[in-house]
């Protein structure tokens, strides 16, 4: 079976699997159409909040900081180091339009989840992918995503994004938020620039940016 096609089945398998998992243990509050929310690090959080707005069923996306200690960081002490932080985006989402698994398939083909350095052309502890996990079904489904990935292996690294509970998440600066719309131009430069795109598809093949449509 050629890789890309691999890929697929895996995906197809990954959906089905959480999928059932997702069904048996849901809380009720989903079924009644109550807004959730997940927590991506994915590296610039410019981007992942560009990704995850074109998501239909995503309702808002937040810029900002997680992970780590220090209370009310800004910008410039996360990304000089030490505070345990990463850029991260809170995703609230319908889960009668998108579901938690759905959002995990597109997390993992929207990053580069086997490098432990950071991400693309950003380095760095505060730049490196994690799963902040809400509550434990998050956690288990967060799991379960990560191992199919794994088991068999999809990608030729080991995947290293590691999956932790969720903490205090907090807002980024003002500036920081909607970037890639109040600075067009710059964004898009700056995604380019970074290789961003190119290196997803170079790891992901016809995954690459799954249920992802920038315009």
């Amino acid at each position: 079976m050629s890789g890309s096609l691999l890929r697929l089945a895996q995906g197809f398998c990954l959906t089905l699997f959480l999928g059932s998992l997702l069904s048996a243990a849901w809380p009720a509050t989903a079924a009644e159409g109550d807004a959730q929310v997940a927590i991506f690090a994915g590296g610039c959080f410019w981007c992942v909040e560009s990704d995850f707005d074109s998501v239909p069923g995503v309702l808002e996306t937040i810029s900002g900081y997680t992970g780590g200690t220090l209370d009310n960081p800004t910008y410039k002490q996360v990304t000089a180091g030490g505070t345990g932080h990463s850029e991260a985006v809170r995703i609230t989402f319908d889960p009668n339009k998108v579901t938690y698994e759905r959002l995990l398939h597109i997390f993992w083909r929207s990053v580069d989840p086997t490098d432990n350095g950071g991400q693309f052309c950003d380095r760095g502890d505060s730049y490196k992918t994690a799963i902040f996990a809400t509550d434990d079904i998050q956690l288990r489904l967060a799991k379960a995503s990560k191992k199919m990935l794994q088991d068999p292996k999809v990608l030729d690294k080991p995947i290293v994004t590691p999956i932790r509970a969720a903490s205090k998440f907090y807002p980024a600066e003002d500036y920081h938020q909607d970037y890639y719309n109040k600075n067009p131009l710059r964004y898009k430069f700056y995604r380019f620039r970074c290789g961003r795109d190119n290196r997803i598809r170079d790891l992901w093949g016809e995954e690459a940016l799954t249920g992802i449509s920038h315009s």
